[in-house]
């Protein structure tokens, strides 16, 4: 019997698989696919999923596989990103989602948790002790948890029978990997000058001699699991840009829509939903990815907590608190993304106020901040002006406050060094250090870098402790 089966083997399940690792838990990860998809739909980490990666010690994997590029402005308008923000990655970082998944799955692999290629799940249960799942091919696998990470058309969620309201895709978009045999410089003429008024059209040349293509498609249609045929797409090119610019040989051709749901629950007993699974919006700003490896490192360390036996009452419930909000603010702002990308006068008319309102740095800050997500302040309650936020990375004395945050545990930052977490040394490491780049004598972190507590006196902090690591062992 596993502790934890994930269901879905995308950049969610992986980085969930990973955390749950940090703490010894017993992973399997099911996977419907036989191999590793081609297709590259998110092609970029956001800030605070390079903070998380830095966190565990994984960035430079990252870094070595990608390219740094500015952080663009909300709707695609192309402002400079304002000075001074909050972090120390004020970047986005470019890597195709094929190499997000392959280092995700290349950690989990390394800390112990086992994936398994080609099994589809088409039933489960579960009662007090656990949860079982039954494969396509008859097999049976049995868990204290399971949580769905399969993406917007999760068997898991439905299986579960939770609501997943929104609204249906209106629009749908193209987009594939091609061969273009056109001039580059032609190609490039034709696309700045689309790209005035229609900003869900670009190519980007790749390495391989192919090029990402995205183009406007029809009306959403019933069925998007069908890819496009190459007459499909060159179709919709030459109506776009007025040529298809020689495109053959593709490697492969999809389509996406612009649904927007939100699952009503992220969790139904011991069954939990996270990334597509539970929420699913258009791709305005590219947050989807980002948004299931948040889930992720939210939900990790709690399940953990839960298995281990220290987990306060509501900690794992905690998780649909903290998240499903974070998911409908995020579908909040690609619906107005996708508004404001619109080639219809009304919309054209928005876009211009919004791009005005832009240079006024708070407003422009603002809404970097909430694509970056590191906006996101879960409600902790009255306290510190610092709780709940996530604590940026700073230079202490003796290192970095990242790299003391590798094995996924809280963290006392102790800048006085008078405090003690005694009874909790299992679950919660203290440092004494200082910086100059602290708003706080001490401060408390959960393993998401989410501040639990700032202060300096003992009692304080031993009356906030138990909130998110339980109650002190002798």
């Amino acid at each position: 019997m596993f502790d934890v089966i994930i269901v879905g083997a995308g950049p969610t399940g992986l980085m969930l698989a990973g955390e749950l690792r940090l703490h010894g838990v017993r992973v399997l990860v099911l996977e419907r696919d036989a191999e590793p998809p081609e297709q590259v739909r998110a092609l970029g980490l956001h800030v605070r999923s390079i903070e998380l990666m830095d966190q565990r010690g994984l960035l430079e994997r990252f870094l070595a596989r990608g390219r740094q590029y500015p952080l663009r402005g909300f709707a695609g308008i192309d402002k400079p990103p304002p000075p001074g923000l909050d972090t120390a990655h004020g970047y986005i970082l470019g890597i195709p989602q094929t190499h997000t998944e392959a280092l995700l799955a290349e950690w989990a692999a390394e800390i112990g948790a086992e994936v398994r290629r080609g099994v589809a799940v088409v039933a489960l249960g579960q009662d007090d002790p656990g949860v079982s799942v039954e494969l396509a091919d008859g097999t049976r696998y049995s868990a204290r948890y399971l949580v769905g990470c399969d993406g917007g058309r999760s068997t898991v969620r439905k299986l579960l029978g939770v609501g997943f309201p929104g609204e249906p895709a209106r629009v749908e978009t193209l987009v594939g990997e091609l061969v273009l045999t056109a001039d580059p410089a032609e190609i490039a003429a034709v696309v700045a000058e689309v790209r005035k008024t229609q900003l869900r059209f670009g190519v980007m040349p790749l390495e391989n001699g192919l090029s990402r293509v995205v183009v406007p498609g029809d009306e959403a249609g019933e069925d998007r699991t069908v890819p496009p045929t190459l007459e499909e797409f060159t179709l919709h090119l030459r109506a776009t840009a007025g040529t298809d610019f020689g495109a053959h040989s593709p490697r492969w051709l999809s389509r996406f829509g612009d649904a927007t749901r939100l699952a009503e629950r992220y969790r139904v007993g011991r069954v939990l939903l996270a990334g597509d699974a539970a929420h699913i919006h258009p791709p305005a700003g590219g947050q989807g990815l980002n948004l299931g490896i948040q889930d992720a490192v939210n939900l990790g360390w709690k399940l953990a907590a839960a298995l281990d036996g220290w987990a306060p009452d509501g900690l794992l419930d905690s998780y649909h608190t903290e998240r499903h909000p974070v998911a409908a603010a995020v579908l909040d702002n690609t619906r107005a993304q996708m508004a404001l990308l619109s080639t219809e006068p009304g919309a054209q008319a928005m876009r211009r106020l919004v791009s005005e309102l832009m240079d006024f740095e708070q407003v422009h800050r603002h809404l970097i901040e909430k694509i970056t997500a590191i906006g996101v302040r879960y409600d902790f309650g009255p306290g510190h002006a610092l709780l709940g936020r996530r604590q940026r990375d700073v230079r202490l004395e003796r290192g970095r406050l990242y790299e003391l945050m590798r094995a996924g545990r809280g963290l006392l930052v102790d800048q006085t060094g008078q405090l003690s977490v005694a009874g909790w040394t299992d679950r919660v490491d203290h440092v004494v250090d200082v910086s100059d780049e602290l708003a706080a004598p001490a401060m408390l972190l959960r393993p998401d870098g989410h501040i639990a507590w700032a202060g300096d006196e003992q009692a304080d902090l031993v009356g906030h402790l138990p909130t998110w690591f339980g109650a002190a062992r002798a």
